[in-house]
């Protein structure tokens, strides 16, 4: 059982004064220059309009925190030189927690192993600054694990009795089922989506493990793993990430890793042996992202003791899955160690190729850019866009969720981006559309058409712009995007087209000089207006 960290680590918070960028052969790490406005909880969530909430300490009357800091990227789409500011605070505390950023566009968090949120969930509306309450999980979820399923539904795992029961919350109803028990404990585990969508984990104190077949909704025993990855007293494990030879790549507190070959059925995958950690490291709750080159940054600390479950120091590390190597690198204040235990760090994948560092108990953010160049199989293809009159686009084509998930961090949480992003850029000025309703939260979906619908945000001057969509960093090919602002048909602002919109356009029928039915921009009320207004007949939604 973790601590929460915000009671000590003020006396050894990273410092930054006078520092300049670091490299090594590896990478390069530099700081976010300004400073937070609250010290880091932990959890970090890549929103799909580019910006990032940061989980903090602050807000409620526990110290645990419920309010989240927001990172934006500069006009030249940079976020080592973005702003911050904060959002509405949740309706409760959370440390250690579920979250799942939801195919609309919305945050779902559930749980806390500490905080007054532990059996509870509520869900983020990014366009109201609004969090609204769910349902009931259907028991404790504390720092429970969770998956997002093809359907949009959320696979959640609960910390309650036998460790073995799971819960689906449908964000479409705000509803909670009863979901498919565990073959054997999932508490501390960590899961991860294979390219069938199904979900792997390796059971606790265990080497059996186990996958959820969604279309079947239920749990099956898998192959079994040749080394352990938990240890015996904190029993916790590290990360999984997929990686781009189609391998999971799971790490343990042990210090030793396991590689599992899929077979994109039913029946068992193939479990071997990887690569030992270097230095008699191992990663009890430590954290990992997938970088666009391939490479997999991962921290790591001493192995647990029975006197000491969670030691300091932590090292960084490159993993390489061509050699099956892990190669040290620096921390981001250029020594070779943070004196911390490695459960206090969290990773994120950016959208701009970097990878964002959070240090529990500090304001100061640092970014790591990878060396190597972005993988080609991991590259979004763009077929086409279309507009309609609601004021969204729709984008089509391929790859548009990435090779992985992204980032992994055990149980405690959930820091998936495997979904598209969409930059526009005009010389050195960069812009970020809202995507939304994207119609898969897979991973290396290879030939699958891919779709999202996005809006343009109201500070985007007309112009041609180029347009890209990314998935963990990696951009697509760009293609010319001509961006006019968008005027919806739907004038009533009931989320449908219909007659009554239609009679207020006639109204307003004839000159009219910057009016919401002058559907075309051409200050005239007129058949052309009409005839748009016809074509997007319907729910606006």
């Amino acid at each position: 059982m973790k601590l929460p960290i915000q009671h000590f680590v003020t006396a050894c918070m990273i410092t930054v004064a006078g520092m300049t960028t670091q490299s090594n052969a590896a990478g390069t790490w530099m700081p976010v220059l300004a400073n937070a406005p609250d010290l880091s909880g932990g959890g970090l969530i890549l929103l799909s309009d580019g910006t990032v909430l940061c989980k903090s300490y602050s807000g409620g009357t526990d110290g645990l925190g419920n309010i989240w800091n927001k990172l934006t990227p500069d006009i030249h789409g940079s976020y080592a030189n973005g702003t911050w500011s904060s959002i509405a605070p949740m309706i409760n505390t959370r440390l250690y927690f579920s979250s799942q950023l939801l195919m609309d566009g919305r945050l779902y968090v559930a749980g806390g192993e500490y905080g007054t949120g532990g059996s509870a969930g509520e869900v983020y509306d990014p366009l109201t600054n609004t969090w609204t309450a769910t349902p009931s999980p259907l028991g404790r979820v504390s720092d429970g694990n969770s998956e997002m399923m093809p359907d949009g539904r959320v696979l959640q795992a609960l910390v309650t009795g036998t460790l073995k029961l799971t819960s689906i919350y449908n964000p479409k109803t705000n509803t909670f089922v009863a979901g498919p028990t565990c073959k054997g404990i999932h508490n501390e585990s960590a899961w991860m989506k294979l390219p069938d969508n199904s979900v792997l984990f390796v059971d606790r104190l265990s080497t059996a493990s186990e996958r959820y077949i969604p279309f079947r909704n239920a749990w099956y025993v898998d192959g079994v793993v040749p080394v352990a990855l938990y240890d015996a007293y904190g029993y916790e494990t590290g990360g999984a990430v997929l990686l781009p030879n189609g391998k999971a790549f799971f790490i343990g507190s042990t210090g030793k890793t396991a590689l599992y070959t899929p077979t994109g059925t039913e029946t068992k995958g193939t479990w071997a042996a990887g690569s030992v950690v270097p230095g008699s490291n191992g990663a009890p709750d430590a954290p990992m992202a997938m970088m666009t080159d391939g490479k997999v940054l991962h921290l790591a600390s001493p192995i647990p003791t029975s006197a000491n479950h969670f030691p300091s120091p932590t090292t960084f590390y490159e993993y390489n899955y061509l050699t099956n190597t892990h190669t040290q690198i620096n921390a981001p204040t250029g020594a070779t160690s943070i004196n911390e235990p490695c459960y206090v760090f969290t990773l994120l994948d950016l959208p701009d190729g970097n990878v964002l560092f959070a240090y529990q108990g500090s304001s100061q953010y640092y970014i790591y850019r990878p060396s190597g160049a972005p993988l080609a199989a991991g590259k979004p293809i763009i077929s086409y866009y279309s507009q309609d009159g609601c004021g969204k686009y729709t984008l089509t084509g391929t790859k548009f969720n990435g090779i992985s998930e992204g980032a992994s961090y055990g149980d405690d949480w959930q820091m998936n981006t495997n979904y598209p992003m969409i930059r526009l850029t005009s010389g050195s000025t960069v812009y970020y559309a809202r995507t939304y309703n994207w119609n898969s939260c897979g991973v290396s979906t290879g030939s699958l058409v891919t779709t999202t619908n996005f809006t343009i945000p109201a500070s985007v001057p007309a112009g041609t712009y180029s347009m890209e969509v990314t998935a963990n960093g990696i951009g697509s090919d760009q293609i010319p995007f001509d961006y006019t602002p968008a005027r919806s048909a739907d004038l009533n602002a009931d989320n449908v087209v219909d007659s009554s919109d239609m009679g207020l356009m006639l109204l307003e029928f004839g000159d009219c000089v910057n009016c919401p039915a002058d559907l075309n921009f051409d200050n005239v009320i007129d058949s052309s207006d009409v005839g748009l207004l016809l074509i997007n007949e319907g729910p606006c939604l």
